[in-house]
């Protein structure tokens, strides 16, 4: 089954474009850079939206919530409702603490995910389904747990943004095979030690 639309979750707001909690907003409009693609808002469907066009027939809509991350899911439930989509065409992409800044995973949810609020907002909006895939970019963790509010939404550092950069623009060159499935590819691909 090929993705059909894929979502990028952030807070809405120049205060936090370029905070980690924001990277699925980054690696939408990287997307959008590379393709040539206008990015409009519709307030039916909460959100920005726009087509990628891929191998000159394929159709893929990109969405970016209106909303805080935390809120995610009302976009997301609009949008596949609308255009009755099936979750395996879903991919949302999304800031991961429990990957290093510069590893990218992707993976089917599933039903034990809580520790991302944007992600449970979309299971919860969804009628607690869970099974479509995410694209999880790292951006580390802090080392005390109090401060995990505080470090996603600050910038990551220089040597972090580098190497975080780097990846999401591996992805972005991968994302044919994203599309298509191809997922098994794309993580030897950016990770060949895997």
């Amino acid at each position: 089954m090929t993705i059909k639309l894929i979502v990028g979750i952030g807070n809405i707001g120049a205060e936090y474009i370029n905070t980690r909690h924001s990277i699925g907003h980054r690696y939408i409009h990287m997307l959008t850079k590379k393709y040539k693609v206008n990015l409009k808002l519709d307030k039916i469907l909460s959100g920005f939206i726009g087509s990628l066009t891929i191998c000159k027939s394929m159709t893929v809509q990109l969405l970016i919530p209106n909303s805080y991350i935390n809120e995610s899911g009302l976009a997301v439930y609009k949008y596949m409702k609308l255009y009755r989509l099936d979750l395996k065409e879903l991919l949302v992409v999304h800031d991961e603490l429990d990957l290093s800044p510069g590893m990218i995973r992707i993976k089917l949810g599933n039903k034990l995910y809580e520790s991302h609020r944007g992600i449970q907002n979309i299971i919860n909006n969804l009628s607690n389904q869970y099974g479509f895939y995410r694209l999880r970019i790292g951006i580390g963790r802090p080392k005390n747990k109090n401060e995990i509010v505080n470090f996603v939404l600050s910038s990551p550092s220089i040597h972090e943004k580098k190497k975080i950069d780097f990846i999401m623009n591996q992805a972005i060159l991968c994302i044919e095979d994203i599309i298509f499935d191809k997922f098994v590819k794309v993580m030897n691909q950016l990770h060949p030690k895997i």
